[in-house]
């Protein structure tokens, strides 16, 4: 199967904190970032996939600082890691204050899409490749993400 560079899925989104989308704090809802990185996961697995996909697991979401009313938020996804019909999502969601002109990372999530065709099964998927250093580090950690999942799921 062929290999594809991990930059030929990223996929970049930019969305504004609008007051519906907050809490008594006027910091955004979790669940509404939840939705947002649900999202934009999908866009990239099928951008990389070129078929349907479906959410398998998010394996971890890390909320590191708030995104209040009036924030921008830059989703930015890739796959960093293939299996047979899987791939591994990397989403990193950052805020900006336009009026002060400052930016902090908000979230870092991980979820497994898995390809599948018109009757819901699953379709293989081509290999990635990482050139950034980010990229190196998220691929070289993957299967280590892989086996806690595994673990995971054997506990239930």
């Amino acid at each position: 199967m062929e290999k594809i560079a991990i930059q030929e899925s990223k996929t970049v989104q930019t969305r504004l904190v609008l007051p519906p989308d907050t809490n008594h704090l006027d910091t955004i809802f979790g669940g509404k970032v939840l939705a947002y990185i649900d999202e934009i996961a999908a866009l990239t697995a099928m951008k990389h996939a070129k078929s349907a996909v479906v959410t398998a697991s998010i394996d971890s979401v890390d909320f590191l600082s708030a995104a209040k009313v009036g924030d921008s938020l830059r989703l930015e996804a890739y796959v960093t890691y293939t299996g047979t019909s899987s791939m591994e999502v990397f989403v990193k969601v950052t805020a900006h204050d336009l009026i002060k002109n400052e930016e902090r990372l908000t979230t870092e999530s991980f979820l497994t899409m898995v390809a599948v065709n018109e009757q819901g099964s699953p379709v293989p998927v081509p290999n990635v490749y990482p050139e950034s250093e980010e990229e190196k580090q998220l691929h070289r950690t993957a299967p280590s993400r892989k086996e806690n999942r595994k673990r995971r799921a054997a506990i239930r």
